[in-house]
């Protein structure tokens, strides 16, 4: 199993800035792969699935950025 956690702040006033490039990923990644993003732990929201064929855990902390090891 391979985690991919995108780093990123939340809210609108960091939404589509370079602050916000890992959540991006793990979106584009989500809806490429049909990962549904929909189990909140952690103080983060999970999805997992499969990429060609190995297990993933995508993660997207919910915390900003400078407090995402909390997640």
């Amino acid at each position: 199993m391979k985690v991919i956690v995108g780093l990123g702040n939340k809210g609108l006033k960091y939404a589509k800035t370079r602050h916000n490039i890992g959540f991006e990923v793990v979106e584009l990644l989500a809806h490429r792969h049909q990962i549904n993003m929909n189990s909140r732990k952690f103080k983060g929201l999970i999805g997992q699935g499969f990429i060609e064929g190995e297990k993933v855990l995508l993660v997207m902390p919910l915390t900003y950025m400078n407090l995402s090891g909390e997640c």
